[in-house]
């Protein structure tokens, strides 16, 4: 049985945590297979870190910060409140340099900030908790933090592309074998202008893929061309680098494992007896 509250926090019982950690296991697996070594970040970014990414700018609406609060005014507060406090209040908040982030792999850009890499470039995997700020939230489809398993590749630009066509078939033939019904959809870029030439680049190789079962999006493949490189000067060989990435909301995987195979502990079953 799952525990979620009216914003957006998810409880896993025992046997739907089996299941992600089954599913993450796969995950890693890949991630063994393709040469992707295990990382593990913070869970808060620096603001001016997502800031270089243009991240505020694209994405205002899903923007969460951390901060300190004043302990002076915060007793002010807490004086005059009716306890317990429901919501705390902007004037008792110091100003942050720390953000809460949407995505994992917007880490691994900045721990490689300033590397020179051969062509082939760099594979890695995290997997973070994740946070968004969305208008609304169902149980464990939508939720205000989840898990992100992302395995990255930073590298020359067919080395990129490629990352992005053995992950298609990898996932493809995992739901196959896992009897879900999938369906690849081309999703909108979240790193660009819709305007821009680069966007407009779209037509000829898609940037954002997304993993729908069910109507619910359970991973994705993006490509960021050389964003990211150019963000954080990143080479690969003498060129700037590009980057893709295989993404998967974990909770989701769960709740779609759960309504395929009819329980979580049957889920966990049929994915632990994977290959």
């Amino acid at each position: 049985m799952t525990t979620v509250t009216d914003n957006g926090l998810g409880v896993l019982d025992g046997s739907q945590l089996r299941v992600l950690r089954a599913i993450d296991a796969v995950f890693r697996r890949l991630a063994d297979g393709w040469g992707a070594p295990e990382f593990r970040f913070p869970f808060l970014m620096r603001c001016e870190d997502l800031d270089r990414f243009d991240y505020y700018d694209n994405f205002p609406h899903l923007g969460l910060a951390a901060t300190r609060l004043d302990p002076e005014r915060l007793g002010g507060l807490l004086k005059q409140s009716q306890r317990p406090v429901e919501r705390i209040p902007a004037d008792v908040m110091e100003p942050t340099a720390f953000a809460l982030p949407s995505a994992a792999c917007y880490s691994i850009y900045v721990n490689l900030a300033g590397s020179t890499l051969p062509a082939e470039g760099t594979m890695r995997t995290t997997v973070g908790t994740c946070f968004r700020n969305e208008t609304h939230y169902q149980g464990l489809q939508r939720l205000l933090g989840f898990s992100m398993r992302e395995i990255v590749c930073v590298a020359a630009e067919d080395v990129a592309k490629n990352h992005l066509l053995r992950a298609k078939d990898a996932v493809t033939a995992l739901c196959a074998e896992l009897g879900l019904d999938l369906r690849l959809e081309v999703a909108t870029d979240p790193f660009f202008d819709k305007n821009s030439g680069k966007a407009k680049m779209q037509r000829l190789f898609p940037v954002k893929e997304e993993f729908v079962v069910g109507g619910l999006a359970i991973g994705s493949v993006n490509y960021h061309r050389n964003f990211f490189g150019e963000r954080c000067g990143i080479l690969a060989g003498e060129d700037t680098a590009h980057t893709s990435c295989l993404a998967f909301g974990l909770e989701r995987w769960v709740h779609v494992l759960t309504d395929r195979f009819g329980s979580a502990d049957a889920a966990a079953a049929a994915v632990e007896s994977l290959h």
